[in-house]
């Protein structure tokens, strides 16, 4: 007698407006390029179809959630349960006075022009944010002299209930590159302000971060951003170059020449060559100044368990 059927995950998922994917390849949307697949990817139609699938799918299937995929690392094994991804169904932005809505899958860079061509002063900053506002907020990204936290309203989240909400900004709480957002709560869309301001100055200030950008960071390449928190006191760039990592190599991967915070893809890196690399910086660090450096870029997902190149200076 043939053995039962056993359905696989995606069998067991309600039906949705979006698209449901199985064995979906990650590393076409991060910007490492690099990473196994998702188990089911789910891009939903919108913050409805969404707050559905939540509410239906129940506790016990693992959910992972990202949108532009800038700063994140997706390990070779790929990713067990449902990978969200707020795509272009959560990319609009529209003006309303002083103020932009924006979809959480909005770009960072678009946001800003948007708020440029509005004549609203105090979001230049992201144009040296990578990513998507979602992220942004998720992590309270900032450059420039700028954060999230100085320019959010409010941002509408969808918990892993399905239930949705609005959250001020005090009520979802803000440090250094992190967020209070309940755990499990997923940001759909966000209400960013701003001042009035002249729109050739706040176009002069995005250009000349534009440039600054250009010359000190190595953003035509396969990165994942800044790689580690500045500690405390101090520039994790610094200590990383204090700790002779400037051009460290795993495999594919090389610690920038450039900004000895960001981990390169030379073309053809694995996520664990990417990882390791980043593990052995912190290691490094650890050992020269007696500082434990915090991974900025988040890594998801399971390890494919294959034999390491050595690192090489």
């Amino acid at each position: 007698m043939p053995a039962e059927h056993m359905p696989s995950l995606i069998e067991r998922l309600p039906a949705v407006r979006g698209r449901l994917e199985a064995g979906a390849p990650l590393a076409r949307y991060t910007w490492f390029k690099t990473g196994g697949p998702a188990e089911v990817l789910f891009q939903p139609a919108d913050a409805d179809d969404l707050a559905a699938f939540l509410a239906a799918i129940g506790p016990d299937v693992p959910v992972t959630v990202f949108g532009n995929a800038s700063n994140l690392l997706i390990r070779d094994g790929g990713v067990d349960g449902v990978v969200i991804r707020l795509g272009r169904a959560f990319a609009a932005i529209t003006v309303d006075g002083l103020e932009i809505a924006a979809g959480a899958g909005a770009a960072d860079l678009n946001v800003a022009r948007a708020a440029r061509d509005a004549g609203i002063a105090g979001l230049e900053f992201l144009v040296g944010v990578p990513g998507a506002i979602g992220g942004a907020v998720k992590m309270n990204a900032g450059a420039y002299g700028g954060e999230i936290a100085d320019v959010l309203v409010s941002a509408d989240v969808v918990g892993p209930d399905g239930i949705r909400a609005t959250l001020t900004t005090n009520a979802i709480g803000f440090s250094y590159r992190r967020s209070g957002l309940p755990v499990g709560a997923i940001v759909v869309s966000v209400r960013l302000a701003g001042a009035a301001g002249d729109k050739a100055a706040i176009a002069a200030r995005m250009e000349d971060i534009h440039h600054q950008r250009e010359a000190s960071q190595p953003v035509r390449t396969m990165t994942g951003g800044s790689t580690f928190k500045n500690p405390e006191g101090h520039k994790a760039w610094e200590l990383i170059d204090a700790a002779g990592c400037r051009g460290l190599r795993r495999g594919r991967a090389v610690v920038s020449e450039q900004h000895c915070n960001f981990l390169v893809n030379e073309g053809g890196a694995t996520a664990a060559d990417l990882e390791g690399l980043g593990e052995e910086v912190r290691r490094r660090v650890m050992a020269h100044a007696g500082i434990q450096l915090e991974w900025e870029i988040r890594r998801v997902g399971k390890p494919a368990g294959e034999t390491l190149a050595e690192v090489t200076p």
